[in-house]
């Protein structure tokens, strides 16, 4: 069976780090159909939107979409719905990808990279799970107005709306439990319930959610508390399940326990396993082009497209093995870099990610 895969470079590094993931997955000898197409600011550029119609038809029509990333600084001035980020926003919409996958693991290499002690690091491994279509980034209305009301009438102000469904929290619930019950069997429901009204409603509707799940210990903590939590003691976690904005911001966090933001993989999928692969990290235009870039994030996406939306287990996890391997021999991008190791470029990353796969 041919796999179709849309592969989306974008902006930045983007186009560098994705090359070396599709040179991993070459070296598989999979029967993959790789097809390109320009997204974000490289498609505004060329087509005069940040996701064309022909990109987003071919994301439509594909099992998986390897993506790099997108943005660039000088489209800040574009209107909002023509800048390069819009191309994953309007993604994760038009295909449904309300479950966002980002791991946190800190290879045993890589310890004294985390910004945390290598005590509180090692062996370190957490699932953090983020409701994607959802939450105040797509809740309506939104926009600018004249204050009639509040501190200051009559002056300029903007507001956006927090909100979600019952529906949307179930899903997104039953997908954390489902993954905690082959993990450590253990949610943390991250909250502001508190304060917010929207996410007291989260709170109990996956506390209801939890009661189908008897073997699986649930606990609920303040977002504030979290982000304290997983730099005070962050092997306390093991499948982290939080909103669009709350996620968005602790996953970021967590990725320095890992050593780099350029470690961190994720995957975004539907309901249906069709889903979207990109490393967590930015398009970092300021070194675009200078073969610094740590492209080990792109690479083990590319790994968790081939389990979770191809099915092929054995395959991803030779990625992964391979990517240990490097990590033992000592090679490192500059991003993870310390005395005693060999830095090596972005190129030279992928190369010996697929020599290892060869050996």
């Amino acid at each position: 069976m041919t796999h179709k895969i849309a592969v989306l470079p974008g902006d930045g590094i983007g186009p560098e780090i994705v090359a070396e993931a599709v040179k991993v997955l070459d070296a598989l000898n999979l029967d993959l159909e790789l097809q390109s197409s320009p997204v974000g600011g490289a498609a505004y550029a060329a087509h005069g939107h940040p996701l064309p119609e022909a990109t987003l038809k071919l994301a439509r029509e594909s099992d998986a979409i390897l993506f790099g990333a997108v943005g660039d600084w000088k489209y800040d001035s574009l209107e909002r719905h023509l800048r390069p980020e819009q191309a994953i926003l309007g993604l994760r919409k038009a295909l449904g990808l309300f479950a966002n996958f980002r791991p946190a693991i800190c290879y045993k290499e890589l310890t004294h990279a985390s910004s945390l002690k290598p005590e509180l690091v090692a062996g370190l491994d957490i699932l953090i799970i983020r409701e994607l279509t959802g939450d105040i980034y797509f809740g309506q209305p939104r926009g600018r107005r004249v204050a009639t009301d509040g501190h200051f009438p009559g002056a300029e102000e903007a507001f956006d709306t927090m909100r979600y469904s019952k529906p949307e929290i179930e899903r997104i619930a039953h997908v954390a439990f489902q993954a905690a019950q082959k993990r450590g069997k253990k949610v943390t429901s991250v909250d502001k319930a508190n304060v917010l009204e929207t996410f007291q409603f989260w709170k109990d509707v996956v506390t209801e959610v939890g009661k189908q799940y008897p073997d699986v210990q649930l606990d609920h903590m303040y977002v504030d508390n979290a982000a304290m939590q997983l730099v005070k003691e962050p092997k306390r976690f093991d499948v982290v399940v939080t909103g669009n904005m709350f996620g968005d911001i602790l996953s970021d966090e967590a990725s320095m326990l890992t050593g780099s933001i350029g470690m961190l993989p994720s995957a975004s999928l539907n309901d249906k396993k069709q889903g979207l692969y990109e490393p967590s990290h930015g398009s970092a235009p300021d070194i675009a082009g200078k073969g610094v870039a740590n492209p080990l994030a792109t690479i083990l996406s590319a790994a968790m497209m081939l389990r979770f939306s191809l099915g092929l287990e054995d395959a991803a996890l030779k990625i992964e093995a391979a990517v240990q391997k490097v990590l033992a021999d000592g090679l490192r991008t500059p991003d993870i870099y310390s005395e005693g190791t060999t830095k090596v470029s972005t190129r030279e990353m992928g190369d010996a990610v697929v020599a290892a796969l060869q050996a």
